[in-house]
């Protein structure tokens, strides 16, 4: 009889191809099945990931292309064992990824598909690190409380390490797992590190912009800049005379200094 691991593994395991790779034929399901069996018995190679041709696929097309190249295997792991329905979408402004156990029981993760390799790992894991906390401490946890940070720090713990991570990006991220937060991008220190791997680093942050400059954010509304208020920056929108406070390292676009 399967284990509880081994089912949840699988589950995750069939979505995932099945939202990614079409499966061609009977006999072409049942020889990377055989491998994800295999894994259980501890009798696995990912050597043999390379000569299955949708497997192969899976992990050189979709997940390297968001992840770097030595987190990819981890990361299917932690997809198989945990019975994640992994769905990369369009980029939002407002989330980098997010977590839902869905009506049948299943875990949808969704991620941004962002270039920046960085940023999707630490998104993947983090919204990993919601799933097990729920799993393993109940629901009425906080979702960024105490278990959920626990839980982020030890699975994140085995990628903090320069075969990952460019060593320039290691300390900011090192000293974000000390006590991870709510989001990367409220880690002014690691948002910033992690800008700099963007496909398109020459943008122009709120800390940047002259005291008194208007600016546009990513909607199109209009904020005057003001003082800084410990840690964020007080801003006028213009049309409303409302007062907003922005992280340092909010994206906007100068239009008047």
């Amino acid at each position: 009889m399967a284990s509880a691991g081994r089912a949840s593994g699988m589950v995750g395991f069939k979505k995932f191809f099945s939202n990614h790779i079409p499966v061609r034929g009977v006999a072409q399901f049942a020889m990377y099945q055989d491998l994800v069996n295999r894994k259980w018995n501890n009798n696995f190679s990912y050597g043999l990931l390379e000569r299955i041709n949708p497997i192969f696929v899976v992990m050189n097309t979709v997940l390297i292309k968001y992840l770097p190249e030595r987190a990819v295997h981890p990361c299917f792991e932690l997809i198989m064992n945990h019975g994640v329905h992994l769905k990369v979408v369009s980029e939002r402004v407002t989330r980098h990824g997010d977590y839902r156990k869905m009506p049948d029981g299943g875990h949808q993760i969704t991620v941004n598909a962002t270039p920046n390799k960085y940023q999707f790992l630490i998104t993947l894991v983090h919204e990993i690190a919601h799933l097990v906390a729920f799993e393993k401490h109940g629901k009425r946890i906080k979702p960024h409380g105490r278990e959920w940070k626990i839980t982020f720090q030890a699975l994140m713990l085995p990628f903090i390490r320069p075969e990952i991570f460019p060593n320039k990006l290691l300390p900011p991220v090192a000293r974000h797992f000390r006590n991870p937060k709510a989001s990367s991008c409220t880690d002014t220190y690691l948002s910033l590190a992690l800008k700099e791997y963007d496909k398109n680093p020459d943008k122009t942050y709120v800390f940047q912009i002259p005291s008194g400059s208007v600016f546009r954010i990513y909607n199109g509304k209009l904020f005057k800049k003001g003082p800084k208020r410990v840690k964020r920056y007080e801003c006028t929108e213009v049309n409303t005379g409302r007062l907003y406070l922005f992280q340092p390292n909010a994206e906007a676009e100068i239009i008047s200094e």
